[in-house]
């Protein structure tokens, strides 16, 4: 199978790369392509396809699969991103015993009112406009994530660039930079919680937390789980948000229809998910064996990129797939993954989505896009798909 270059295949494929992905799936739900930034891989573009790959045990999450290592694995460790059954199942049922439902919801009051004073400051800045990824999108999850882990305030504008470099990065040197960074960090403050006694956040309950049989995380362990709950706590939810809003402010009749009647919110959230997620593509898999996909066989050694966008476009599953739609039916939507490595955090995006949506919606009856703001800036990459900056006026 020839490799098709994805960069050549639209002018500008990082600003909107859903023309290039129907193409590629009128072809067939598998293509072996070379990504803008030049990394040869297998990328999974049909829907039930790519449902499929999310399950499937023959498409490994560990490099060590094909004799190699990711960078943040080799500095910080193996996480939940990088592992496969047993120690996936081991460490996930590790983290499950803190990172649960009920702690989630308990913190609904708290996001509420995150978001309050940031819309408070958003509305009192003096004029009428502002950047909705500054004022809110990003502030709102890297508070919550933080304030969850026990993470100081005064270190919060550190994690955002460290975090921002990692998952869309700029180059190598400054992508490794960030990891080493924020490995560092992460092994002083988990120290400072070894020394400071019993308390409430999460990162302190990972901590102390047993299995039955006494199994406990160990400290690279605990490291390895802390950045990922990190940036995965809060980068994707800055995107959701972004996106969301992008979307909804695009859609007048959506706008109208959401205002009109807030129960419509649930659905809401999830299509903002469907139809322009933070996640454009799983993070890779190595092909174990040979796979069949299609017509076509992934072979065994191969790189593997399931193309979470792409599959929430596909004709196949979703009506009018290029439709934002807050009343579509979005079961089965793969914006959180599928399978054993479906995202833990979801019910925590969704509070956070929510929440945010409805305040914004409340507090600015004319909130807009702005129309003097320009292009968007794209993050570049496969990985997070959002803006930079998302200027609004009311």
């Amino acid at each position: 199978m020839e490799i098709i270059e994805l960069g050549a295949l639209a002018e500008d494929f990082t600003a909107d790369p859903y023309p290039v992905y129907a193409k590629l799936r009128g072809a067939g739900p598998v293509h072996r392509v070379r990504t803008p930034q030049g990394q040869e891989v297998w990328l999974v573009v049909g829907h039930s396809e790519a449902r499929a790959a999310l399950a499937d045990p023959r498409l490994s999450k560990s490099p060590a699969t094909v004799g190699g290592t990711m960078l943040d694995e080799q500095v910080v460790g193996s996480s939940l991103l990088v592992l496969d059954p047993p120690d996936h199942t081991r460490l996930r049922r590790l983290v499950a015993r803190e990172f649960t439902g009920r702690r989630v919801e308990a913190l609904r009051p708290r996001v509420q009112s995150i978001t309050d004073g940031l819309l408070d400051a958003m509305a009192g800045g003096g004029g009428r406009r502002a950047d909705l990824v500054d004022g809110l999108a990003f502030p709102l999850p890297i508070t919550v994530i933080c304030e969850l882990l026990g993470v100081p305030a005064a270190d919060r504008d550190a994690f955002r660039a460290w975090t921002t470099e990692i998952v869309a990065p700029s180059g190598e040197e400054s992508e490794y930079a960030a990891v080493h960074a924020l490995s560092g960090y992460l092994d002083e403050l988990i120290e400072d919680k070894r020394c400071s006694g019993p308390a409430d956040d999460l990162l302190s309950g990972l901590l102390r937390t047993r299995a039955e049989d006494g199994d406990a995380l160990s400290a690279t362990e605990l490291r390895a789980m802390a950045y990922l709950l990190l940036i995965a706590g809060h980068e994707t939810t800055v995107n959701l948000i972004g996106n969301g809003m992008r979307a909804l402010l695009s859609h007048p009749e959506q706008l109208a229809a959401l205002r009109a009647d807030p129960g419509l919110l649930d659905g809401a959230v999830e299509e903002m998910l469907r139809y322009d997620g933070p996640v454009e593509t799983g993070t890779v898999r190595f092909a174990r064996e040979p796979v069949p996909c299609g017509d076509a066989v992934i072979p065994a050694g191969a790189s593997v990129l399931v193309g979470i966008a792409a599959g929430d476009r596909d004709p196949a599953r979703f009506s009018e797939p290029d439709r934002f739609d807050i009343r579509r039916d979005t079961s089965g939507h793969l914006a959180f993954g599928h399978g054993l490595h479906y995202c833990l955090g979801a019910p925590l995006a969704r509070l956070e989505g929510r929440i945010a949506v409805r305040a914004l919606l409340d507090r600015f009856p004319d909130l807009a896009l702005d129309p003097a703001a320009g292009p968007p800036d794209w993050l570049p990459g496969l990985l997070i798909r959002g803006v930079r900056r998302l200027p609004v006026t009311w």
